[in-house]
């Protein structure tokens, strides 16, 4: 759910994050979010602490300045040059640009991209795990009552994908796959929509309300001006129920078995999360800013991947 005007319209409550140079930020479903007092200690949306970058590439933090900054352990030396145009060196050789940085308070904050671009260039890199095959799990059979929400749809189209579709379709064409799994394994399960309509998001969580739903699952798609972000991401409340929890774990899990590059499981008030009374998780199933992604988004086989691991995550979960 997009950042910027070719994004994303959400009819949402609106966090915005106004960052410290200015630039406004907005991760796919901002305007779902229930309302929240900005503050100066808000950090970036897809962005790592120097300090939990060091921790993520098994570093420490050695020196740190205003716009320098130095971590390593006994075999490598990572040097960060945050000014403007700055660069990141391992071991002595340039790697790229540090690329957008943003303070804010005491903390400095850059890309998560950062973590995988260094640790490439790491001496004694972690094993890497074998490619186990397809992606096969055995059949699970559940029960219990599921809301299924496709968000967007009617008037609100939602985030406009690189390659000009509309992610209220993809939404909804995941979605009806993912109810197909889950009655085939003898759940009942509940659209809040079927077609190209609009419910609100209050009409939304209000029929999870009534159906006394074991779980609210509301399926989107994300947009990021920076292109080269790319995988899902499950949303929980910030003051979620640990049955909330414990479904986007499980979510997480299985669309990372499936082999989906993750962005993890975050914390976030949308409205649809926070009104929904039982147990409720949004996923974000990859990136429309992402040409690769935008493009197998539109796949029906990498939308039946995606359908296939969330509800194998459900009926886990139930």
């Amino acid at each position: 759910m997009g950042s910027g005007v070719s994004f994303k319209y959400k009819n949402l409550f609106i966090p915005v994050i106004i960052l410290s140079s200015g630039v406004l930020f907005t991760g796919c479903g901002e305007s779902q979010r229930s309302p929240r007092p900005i503050s100066g200690q808000t950090r970036p949306s897809y962005t790592v602490s120097i300090e939990e970058l060091a921790s993520k590439l098994g570093l420490s933090v050695r020196n740190s300045g205003n716009s320098y900054f130095e971590l390593g352990d006994a075999k490598n030396t990572v040097r960060l040059f945050t000014d403007d145009g700055g660069r990141a060196y391992v071991n002595g050789t340039s790697i790229g640009s540090v690329g957008t940085v943003k303070k804010v308070s005491s903390k400095t904050y850059v890309s998560e991209l950062l973590v995988p671009q260094i640790r490439g260039h790491l001496i004694s890199q972690p094993v890497q795990l074998p490619n186990l095959g397809p992606y096969e799990v055995p059949r699970v059979y559940g029960s219990g009552t599921v809301v299924i929400d496709p968000g967007h749809g009617g008037n609100d189209p939602g985030a406009q994908s690189v390659l000009g579709y509309w992610e209220k379709d993809v939404n909804l064409k995941i979605a009806y796959k993912l109810v197909s799994y889950l009655r085939e394994a003898g759940v009942d399960v509940v659209m809040t929509r079927e077609s190209d309509v609009y419910p609100t998001l209050e009409a939304r969580a209000a029929l999870a309300n009534r159906e006394n739903a074991d779980l609210f699952v509301s399926i989107h798609c994300d947009s990021n001006g920076d292109r080269m972000h790319r995988g899902f991401t499950v949303y929980r409340a910030r003051s979620a129920s640990s049955d909330s929890k414990k479904a986007g774990r499980l979510i997480e899990k299985y669309l990372s078995n499936a082999g989906i590059p993750s962005k993890g499981l975050r914390s976030a008030d949308y409205k649809v999360l926070v009104q929904t009374k039982g147990p409720a998780v949004l996923v974000e199933c990859g990136f429309m800013s992402n040409y690769d992604e935008a493009a197998l988004l539109m796949d029906p086989w990498y939308q039946n991947k995606i359908a296939r691991a969330i509800a194998d995550g459900i009926l886990e979960y139930l």
